[in-house]
């Protein structure tokens, strides 16, 4: 079955600002929460999908990235198994609800590890995301790009291979057991219940190590510099993230790799300004060229073009070169160019140019030419 949009599962439109959000998903978790609605699978089902809604659309970043591209931009947003309680980062915003334990224990209990079959690791133990800004000339987003960049990651210790001990021994972790979780009490509006926590003594690992590698302090991993390839699609726009799976920090003692965020910068262009996918290009032309009509070749990110400019052509009047400007994401389709003409005005006028713009004047006096005239008098009849 096809996922819902998630501003119809919080019942809100696409207009809807964060404390409408907010509001929205505490009027449908305090309905669709487990200890109110006792094996009702639907009710469960309701609660899980508007955690998952919340949890974007609450979320800059996501929310930009689903406004822009719906589900298909959310694809591999919270792994490979899809949405679990260990992605839902706003428990603590309605402790009053789901208790001073969170969250967690209540999916945990209900849906296993992950809603989406168990992604199997811990977050305590995964690897920090790193955020990387690139910027980029419009030409470059244009035809879309792949670069190189240096960065410094945290990767495995090569003297204690990752373990984080100096000589190789790991204890079980007493007070969890291995588990890296206890259970304890808590109180919401529902009463008392009982929640599953992270271990305090393990930090949820479940092991503890005594002998401590000097070099990484019982981390299991050290700084290192790498080099690491990004792939732009075309058509990026400023402020979109590329996620790079996998490639960030090295998490503590073996723990999973974080995430690599590129945050997309442009460049500003001397000639181009963008408007989404569209370009304006302003064009300037003398006087004569406006009056008798001209063909000019206008700049493209690809290369100049012709265009014809009719007699009579005004200042600011603007001409649409279809598909000349920058192609949408994933997309064949390109938008448009938009060149704004600019009439300049002679500052400086040799003797012949000047005997030639009396005579224009003296041509326009004859045939009565008077704009201000004209002008008022269309005023006149707008009032009368």
């Amino acid at each position: 079955m096809a996922k819902r949009d998630y501003y119809e599962v919080l019942g809100l439109d696409k207009n809807a600002n964060s404390s409408e959000i907010k509001k929205a998903y505490r009027k449908l978790a305090m309905k669709y929460h487990p200890d109110k609605n006792n094996n009702d699978k639907a009710a469960e089902e309701k609660f899980k999908e508007a955690s998952e809604a919340y949890e974007v659309l609450s979320d800059d970043s996501k929310k930009q990235r689903y406004d822009q591209f719906g589900h298909a931009g959310m694809e591999g947003a919270f792994g490979g198994g899809g949405f679990g309680w260990d992605n839902f980062s706003h428990a603590s915003d309605f402790s009053d609800i789901f208790g001073s334990g969170g969250l967690g224990s209540i999916f945990e209990g209900l849906f296993g590890s992950g809603f989406g079959g168990g992604r199997g690791r811990r977050r305590s133990n995964q690897g920090e995301d790193l955020q990387i800004s690139l910027s980029l000339t419009l030409e470059e987003i244009a035809k879309g790009i792949s670069k190189k960049i240096k960065i410094n990651i945290q990767d495995t210790c090569e003297t204690c291979d990752g373990s984080g001990s100096q000589d190789g021994s790991v204890e079980t972790c007493s007070q969890c057991n291995g588990s890296g979780q206890v259970r304890q009490m808590t109180r919401s509006l529902f009463g008392q219940m009982q929640t599953v926590v992270e271990c305090p003594s393990c930090h949820g690992e479940g092991k503890i190590i005594k002998n401590r590698c000097p070099k990484c302090r019982g981390e299991g991993r050290t700084k290192k510099a790498k080099t690491i390839s990004i792939k732009i699609p075309a058509g990026v726009s400023e402020g979109q993230y590329i996620r790079l799976r996998g490639q960030g920090n090295m998490g503590k003692r073996g723990g999973e790799h974080g995430d690599i965020l590129v945050h997309i910068q442009e460049k500003e262009h001397n000639i181009f300004e963008r408007q989404d996918a569209d370009l304006v290009c302003e064009f300037p032309i003398s006087f004569s060229q406006a009056a008798m009509g001209t063909d000019i070749m206008v700049p493209t990110l690809t290369g100049k073009v012709k265009m014809k400019i009719p007699a009579g052509t005004q200042s600011s009047k603007v001409f649409r070169l279809r598909s000349q400007g920058l192609p949408h994401v994933n997309s064949s389709y390109h938008g448009d160019l938009f060149i704004k003409i600019h009439v300049i005005t002679p500052t400086r006028l040799n003797s012949e140019e000047k005997d030639l713009f009396e005579k224009l004047a003296k041509f326009d006096s004859e045939k009565k030419l008077n704009p201000e005239k004209s002008f008022f008098s269309k005023l006149k009849k707008f009032f009368v």
